[in-house]
């Protein structure tokens, strides 16, 4: 049995709920929640007692029970008239003369509550359309402006790596990006290659960039230049994965040297100095 159970619901929103009523679950069980006045149905995700260490500013809500052939039926229904939905929202949109894009629609499971779902470069004042919305449904109407990462999470994709966007597997967050994290690791700045499904520069250019700072920093910054046997040459290129240092000679010749050559010839060049001081 578990106490707490993650649900992941359509886009790919997850919420953590408890089960106070024991139920017996497994990844991939369908579930009716409580939702804000009313229910939602969704997927179970994740099980375990480390759920409950995640932060929550609310309470937890409880999941009500395990779903039914009827429930599968009206959730099939709830996808059909979302259908409708987001060509009657578009309409209205157009209508109103807004600048935003529609992105996906989402039914509560009780049809208590419709969240609309866009992107915008600016905030849009939606308020006459909403009230447009609440008179031909008569429900609670829902409009959340969403950032284009957001956009790829809800409809999933798979990355030029081939798995599953990080967005809609395993990443909570997004992390600020700059090309500035290409530089770092020794990519070429073309946006084509950098950029991911959604237009924006890839996730995972974060993931190994403490690891080439902590490397970079233990050299001497690139285009230093640098006194060896063969005369002198500037740092071209570091390789962080065998930890050595490039070095481009002015007829165009290139050395490979390691960490601690690097340093030995520094230290060397450093006593030349102090001799020549003293």
């Amino acid at each position: 049995m578990h106490d707490y159970i993650e649900v992941v619901f359509k886009g790919e929103r997850k919420q953590i709920y408890v089960n106070p009523q024991q139920f017996p679950f497994k990844i991939g069980d369908h579930v009716i929640v409580e939702a804000d006045n009313g229910e939602d149905l969704g997927e179970v995700n994740q099980l375990g007692a480390l759920l409950s260490m995640k932060k929550s500013d609310t309470p937890f809500k409880s999941i009500l029970r395990k779903t039914n052939k009827e429930d599968q039926e009206r959730l099939q229904q709830n996808r059909d008239l979302e259908k409708k939905a987001f060509l009657v929202c578009k309409e209205k949109i157009e209508k109103h003369s807004l600048n935003m894009k529609l992105v996906d629609v989402e039914y509560q499971f009780d049809a208590k509550k419709i969240t609309f779902y866009f992107t915008a470069e600016r905030r849009v004042d939606f308020r006459e359309l909403v009230k447009d919305l609440a008179a031909q449904y008569k429900v609670r109407i829902e409009l959340r402006q969403i950032g284009v990462r957001d956009e790829a999470r809800r409809f999933g994709g798979f990355g030029i790596c081939g798995r599953k966007l990080c967005c809609t597997s395993f990443l909570k967050e997004f992390d600020p990006i700059t090309t500035q994290c290409a530089k770092e690791q020794n990519l070429p700045l073309n946006p084509q290659k950098l950029s991911g499904v959604c237009g924006r520069l890839m996730c995972c250019l974060n993931y190994e960039r403490d690891f080439y700072l902590e490397v970079l920093e233990k050299f001497p910054p690139v285009e230093s230049k640098i006194k060896t046997p063969k005369g002198e040459a500037i740092i071209d290129r570091i390789d962080v994965f065998l930890q050595a240092a490039v070095l481009k000679y002015a007829n165009d010749e290139y050395e490979v040297l390691t960490l601690q050559e690097i340093n030995e010839l520094l230290h060397k060049d450093q006593q030349l100095v102090d001799s020549e001081r003293n």
